[in-house]
Parts: structure tokens; sequence; C-alpha cells
């Protein structure tokens, strides 16, 4: 299975993950959501941070279908789908996971040719912990 590179910065959102929950980065000072999480507010330079829930609706913004030749690991579950998906409340936030049919399916149940930029998605947590997208 695979799993998350952590750092610090980022272990909470994997934490949050694990438990169900979509949470992002926000500044402690001036309130900005800030994802990828780092240590310091791009708006206001500040190295207050709190991890706030958002709620999981959004819209695809790009996508890729990665082809061979892939890492061994990720060639044994091609082929399956990257999105990036905008969040509707913070649009300016854009998170990588993978579109799937429903909670818990497989990579590859969405057929690539049925995937469009723009198409309504919402988060859904499998077993692994892993945020993915359905359509909404």
């Amino acid at each position: 299975m695979l799993t998350p590179v952590t750092d610090t910065d980022g272990a909470p959102f994997w934490e949050y993950a694990a438990r169900g929950e979509l949470r992002v980065q926000a500044c402690g000072d001036c309130g900005e959501p800030r994802f990828p999480p780092r240590p310091c507010c791009p708006h206001c330079q500040s190295f207050a941070a709190e991890w706030r829930p958002v709620s999981g609706r959004g819209r695809v913004w790009s996508y890729v279908v990665p082809h061979p030749p892939l890492l061994p690991d990720y060639a044994a579950q091609a082929p399956y789908n990257v999105v990036v998906v905008e969040l509707e409340e913070h649009p300016r936030i854009r998170l990588v996971g993978n579109l799937v049919s429903h909670a818990g399916a497989p990579l590859d149940s969405v057929d690539p040719g049925r995937i469009r930029i723009g198409a309504r998605v919402r988060v859904a947590f499998g077993d692994d912990g892993l945020p993915r997208w359905v359509p909404a």
C-alpha cells in the first residue's frame, strides 16, 4: 500500500484525514487559508497556524491519467487518474487526489474518458484514510 510522506507542517492534514476529516491550514492571526501547509503565512508573515474544517466540496480543476512506464508500486495500480480539486469555499486551495466512483472504490473505478474539468466532486475517505474524490 502506498502511504503519504509527512513532514512537520503537513502531518496534521494526514492525522485529520485518518479520522475522516478534511481540514486545511489557516493563519492563526489573519485567518487566511493556505495549502500546502507551511510554517509562515505568506500574507502577514505570522507563524501562528490552525487547522480549519472545510466542506469537502469542490470541482475538478485539472487531471491526468499517467501512462507506463511508471514506478513499480504505481504501475501495479494503473490505469488510474490523478485530479486537482479546487475547493468550493476556498478556490485558491487545490488538493490532489484520485476520482473514484464511491468511497472505498478502487483507483480504476472511474473511466478516464468520463472525467471532465469543472465537474463537481466531494471528498470521500477510504479505509486507508486517504482523501479521494467522488462525483457530487
